[in-house]
């Protein structure tokens, strides 16, 4: 059976919005791990606002260092979960999920294919994550605090979820790249 895997980048502070704004640095093993996602995953979800961010930017990325990954990212099957939108066929390869989350990602799970990666999307993960729907979470925590009123990751009201580490790596720009597996 595939499993849903997440990878985020996180502040000190549990920031996971605008990575752009607050990442000083993305180093040689921070580009291994997210070229191991293009090799082991095959299939995308994303939440309402990364989906209406990345429709506009990736389809137009032809050349240039991210190249690849946006044939990747624009050649692969997309889910988008939202509530709110009537349509994402404006990125091709993009079908909508409303209703039943759960049903949906069993329905994906149970399918033929590598497995299936969040991209962003930090209110969807929290979603699966409390749904017992993520397999595991990848986080790549910047030694920075970002602040500013910034959405965190997890809210403060955020329901206990016990995860057990199954690996931690420092990187040379002093970046943790720790890999989680919610215990069930």
């Amino acid at each position: 059976m595939r499993k849903v895997v997440s990878g985020l980048f996180v502040s000190l502070d549990g920031v996971a919005q605008s990575p752009n704004e607050w990442q000083f640095a993305f180093d040689e093993e921070m580009g291994a791990v997210l070229g191991k996602t293009l090799e082991t995953a095959d299939t995308i979800l994303l939440g309402r606002a990364t989906f209406t961010e990345w429709a506009g930017y990736w389809p137009t990325v032809t050349d240039g260092e991210d190249a690849g990954f946006a044939k990747w990212i624009n050649d692969s099957p997309k889910y988008v979960v939202s509530s709110t939108l009537d349509s994402v066929e404006d990125w091709a390869n993009s079908t909508l999920i409303k209703g039943d989350l759960a049903a949906a990602i069993e329905k994906l799970k149970a399918g033929e294919g590598k497995d299936i990666t969040v991209a962003g999307s930090p209110t969807l993960v929290r979603s699966l994550l409390e749904q017992d729907l993520l397999d595991e979470l990848v986080l790549l925590i910047h030694p920075v605090v970002a602040g500013e009123g910034r959405k965190k990751l997890f809210a403060d009201d955020a329901t206990l979820k016990k995860l057990e580490l199954v690996s931690a790596q420092p990187t040379s720009s002093g970046v943790i790249i720790a890999t989680y597996r919610p215990t069930r």
